[in-house]
């Protein structure tokens, strides 16, 4: 996917989101990585890669999503993120989504120049049930980030967030069910709070998948194929947009650029997708033509 940026593999279980882990179960059937062993991958410097016209892949207001199979902040990863931070650091016209379950580690972790935060990173950290949104928010409401949101996936139990939404520093909420193997039930009416409680902050929600069981009205649905659980999470109608996230992103020489410059490209298949919201669009592979 063109919007995924993994300059390591490889995460070690550390909460109760993690038992059933999607990255452990790609792992086990790709065997191409040892899931609890953490890798540099050869995609380090894949935002500063050049197209064959010589323009950059990832093009100007693009967000990527960093360490998808692994934590941006684990600690295995300390000597190769300074490398990573400069690769960021010279792409200030890209949105970088950081998603942690290690807030703990972060003040440690940042550039020397961090100031009050980089405008081009979007933080974010995991809240799979109520104890690790009291663990893990006051921790990133504590950091020093321009931007902030939580990704309530795998939800695995009723949450109220509210309090830390009136706060103002939460710009988004993104909620879906767990996957794969073992996967545990999502309900409903968890779902239903997070997104009344985000509609009354004005703070975007998005419900971007049932996960294999879903439990709506005591009936269980179950789905094991991932377009079915994005449109399915879609025909509920949750997702809600609030207030805009402005980045003001800038070229190489400190100019503000708009945000807009770049328009996701979706096809038809993607019009009922619950992951629309939070999509950076198709790569054009051409497998869904197939």
């Amino acid at each position: 996917m063109r919007d995924i940026w993994n300059p390591w593999h490889g995460c070690r279980k550390c909460s109760e989101g993690c038992q059933n882990c999607y990255m452990y179960y790609l792992d086990s059937i790709h065997g191409n990585y040892k899931s609890s062993e953490i890798v540099k991958t050869g995609n380090m410097y894949y935002p500063l890669s050049r197209n064959r016209q010589g323009g950059f892949a990832v093009h100007s207001g693009e967000m990527l999503r960093v360490c998808m199979t692994s934590d941006f902040f684990i600690e295995e990863a300390d000597a190769w993120r300074d490398e990573a931070w400069d690769v960021i650091y010279q792409r200030p016209d890209v949105k970088f989504f950081l998603l942690t379950k290690r807030p703990q580690r972060v003040a440690e972790c940042l550039p020397d120049d961090w100031g009050d935060g980089w405008e081009n990173v979007f933080f974010n950290v995991t809240c799979e049930n109520q104890l690790r949104a009291d663990e893990r928010i006051p921790i990133m409401h504590s950091l020093p980030f321009k931007h902030k949101g939580i990704m309530t996936a795998p939800l695995l139990g009723e949450i109220s967030i509210a309090e830390y939404l009136k706060e103002g520093q939460i710009e988004q909420v993104i909620c879906g069910g767990e996957n794969y193997r073992g996967a545990r039930e999502c309900r409903y009416e968890w779902v239903k709070r997070l997104r009344d409680e985000c509609v009354e902050a004005d703070v975007s929600f998005a419900f971007v998948g049932t996960g294999n069981n879903f439990v709506k009205d005591g009936k269980v649905l179950r789905r094991n194929d991932v377009t079915e659980k994005a449109k399915a999470a879609f025909d509920l109608k949750l997702s809600y947009v609030g207030k805009p996230i402005k980045f003001k992103l800038t070229d190489r020489l400190g100019l503000e650029i708009d945000e807009s410059c770049y328009a996701p490209i979706f096809k038809n298949c993607c019009a009922d997708c619950g992951n629309r919201p939070v999509c950076g669009g198709c790569s054009q592979c051409g497998k869904c033509d197939r």
